[in-house]
């Protein structure tokens, strides 16, 4: 154990001047408390800024320390009733995997997953009980992104709420006729139902990102009023992987949209093993954010923690938090309490006298924090009332939470599809579902009578939030217009009646032009055309367009590509009449320089510029020269009702 010891020892021993340090900390400490954290915040940051100045050299660290970002006594209360929320989600769990182990034994290998929404359960339900509104008249609806995944357990939830019948229940993954269910979140397939596919990883949190950026844009021209909707999108640690989740984040940090909340599901697997073995994904995550500009909150333990935290003067259990990697953290939920006693809390003899009073049963029982609901809501409140910035939540968990020794925590538990009869009986007894012993072998649904006190707690909750969700409207109250084309005179005149054909001039470069951009009202962005400028006068601006060389591919327009899907989903999902030039310029209108204006020609508006161009020193002085010989189209500059808002 010596060995182990340490690392620990040294650094916790290393202050030359304990009282020195003392005394800075208690001056800090009486700060928080009598003038607030926003004081002493500025008061750090002097300190920092002065020592730089005077040549220290202060690293920066992107990352805090391995505990809860929310302290204890600032966390928000649930206002719900927790015992009833509780066993409705055991429920909840229990239908998911009766609904995807009946559906494997029946036709062998259907597929399906068990554990995602095992890890998820307690976000989904305080999300679906206490912030998530369904659209009203007063309100446009939020909208979710949910982790493609954990499908099985929304629809679980439906089928308590109603909404789904058992019949569709027994036909996952066989949509046949409406009667049955998507695998995962599908509009085309289940188009009353799901709001957004998500299963292609990685493209859940880019899209919200640029849902979130369009709703802005929205609210900003006064088309639409979405300034209370949120965009919420959950996915997993393993997803972030994939370069679409982490593509755009710092594009959603500029935009400031205070109106996005991504969840991070830190369970610490992915498909097929440990997500990290020997660093830690949450610790990386928050650098990754941070440093975009993002609002990170991290729920990591659970409250049984919190006492133990509080005993730790020395900062020793901070410190053995912070070394542990993931991989042993994820061998630790594999095992027992007995193991967590000896290989966790044996790493410092004051660590172990800390739980010298607690049972081998107590050390299991302490919780990750995505498996309490106190926590949950109170991290899903600061994310709801944060401005002026992107809020992610980066949130720790078990996979397969409640799954036992089929699944919790094991490296299979992401491709665990079936389980034996002992194993539905485990979680059974776990959570303390009412079904015999001579009925488990069926794994039937359990549903309660309609006017059990918990099923008229889940109606009333939504009632309160305007409705169920998730849900998708297809068509909206009031169609939208096609303008006419003298809409575009004043942008025709400009430009001669015939053009060169297209592919008169093989090989030459293509400009693309780019539309007017969402940007907050108080920031107002200086674009290279002043005749564009001053005709604006209301919120937002145009953006100049993209320097450097044009991309022939069209790379550098897939995220436009992302924000014009994203503007066609909100068409629909928002139910309002639209400002009908500025719509139907962001969704389909293009403008080829060769020709007249037209709608859903399939491609941005384009010129053909001379090779020499991009060739010669000083083509930037040559600009205005090339663009005389060749006329460059823009945007229905002079048209006045896109500047009228």
């Amino acid at each position: 154990m010596s060995d182990q010891l340490n690392p620990v020892t040294t650094q916790i021993a290393a202050d030359p001047d304990m009282q020195e340090t003392k005394e800075w900390l208690d001056a800090l400490e009486a700060v928080l408390e009598n003038e607030g954290p926003e004081r002493a915040h500025y008061l750090m940051e002097r300190l920092v800024d002065l020592a730089r100045r005077r040549g220290a050299q202060i690293p920066f660290s992107s990352t805090t320390a391995y505990v809860n970002t929310i302290p204890t006594k600032q966390e928000a209360h649930c206002p719900g009733n927790l015992e009833y929320e509780e066993r409705l989600r055991s429920w909840m769990r229990w239908n998911a995997m009766a609904m995807v182990v009946k559906a494997n034994r029946a036709d062998g290998d259907l597929g399906g997953h068990l554990s995602s929404f095992a890890s998820l359960a307690n976000m989904l339900g305080i999300g679906f009980n206490h912030f998530w509104h369904a659209p009203t008249a007063d309100h446009g609806g939020d909208l979710l992104y949910i982790q493609g995944h954990s499908s099985p357990g929304v629809y679980a939830r439906a089928f308590l709420e109603g909404r789904l019948s058992e019949e569709q229940m027994l036909n996952f993954r066989k949509e046949v006729d409406g009667k049955g269910l998507s695998s995962y979140p599908h509009p085309k397939l289940m188009p009353d139902f799901w709001q957004f596919p998500t299963v292609s990883m990685g493209l859940g949190p880019h899209m919200a990102i640029y849902q979130a950026r369009f709703l802005k844009y929205l609210h900003a021209r006064g088309i639409a009023k979405t300034d209370n909707r949120k965009v919420w999108a959950f996915c997993g640690d393993g997803e972030m992987d994939e370069p679409e989740s982490l593509g755009a984040i710092g594009l959603a940090a500029r935009d400031m949209l205070d109106n996005l909340v991504i969840v991070v599901n830190c369970n610490l697997q992915r498909l097929d093993g440990p997500v990290r073995g020997n660093t830690k994904i949450i610790q990386e995550l928050e650098g990754e954010f941070r440093g975009a500009g993002w609002n990170v909150v991290k729920v990591i333990w659970g409250p049984g923690w919190d006492a133990l935290l509080a005993q730790d003067k020395d900062g020793i259990l901070q410190q053995v938090m912070m070394e542990t990697v993931d991989g042993e953290y994820q061998n630790y939920k594999a095992k027992d309490g007995a193991y967590v006693r000896k290989h966790f809390f044996g790493k410092h003899p004051k660590l172990l006298e800390m739980v010298a009073n607690m049972s081998d049963d107590d050390i299991w029982r302490l919780t990750r924090g995505g498996h309490d609901p106190h926590k949950i809501y109170a991290a899903f409140k600061v994310a709801q009332e944060t401005k002026g910035q992107p809020t992610v939540l980066l949130v720790k968990t078990v996979k397969g939470y409640g799954m036992g020794k089929s699944g919790e925590a094991r490296n299979t538990a992401h491709q665990t599809k079936k389980l034996d009869d002992e194993a539905i009986k485990e979680m059974r007894d776990r959570f303390s579902l009412p079904i015999a012993d001579d009925k488990l072998a069926d794994i039937p649904f359990f549903k309660p009578a309609d006017d059990a006190p918990e099923m008229i707690y889940l109606q009333e909750r939504r009632k309160a939030l305007g409705g169920y969700l998730p849900q998708r409207r297809q068509k909206a109250e009031e169609t939208l217009p096609v303008p006419a084309l003298d809409v575009f005179k004043n942008d025709a005149a400009e430009r001669p009646e015939s053009g060169p054909a297209r592919g008169a001039y093989p090989g030459r470069r293509i400009a693309y032009l780019r539309h007017g951009r969402p940007v907050p009202p108080d920031r107002y962005l200086q674009s290279a055309r002043p005749a564009v400028r001053a005709s604006r006068q209301g919120p937002g601006d145009v953006l100049p367009r993209r320097q450097g060389r044009p991309d022939p591919a069209r790379g550098h327009q897939r995220s436009r590509r992302h924000e014009l899907v994203d503007c066609g989903g909100n068409v629909v999902l928002d139910q309002r009449s639209h400002h009908d030039p500025v719509l139907h310029l962001l969704l389909d209108v293009r403008l080829p320089a060769h020709r007249r204006p037209g709608v859903g020609f399939g491609r941005h508006a384009r010129t053909w510029l001379p090779d020499g161009r991009h060739r010669r020193p000083y083509h930037a002085q040559r600009r205005r020269s090339a663009a005389r010989r060749w006329p460059q189209p823009y945007f229905c500059r002079h048209h006045p009702d896109l500047h009228a808002v």
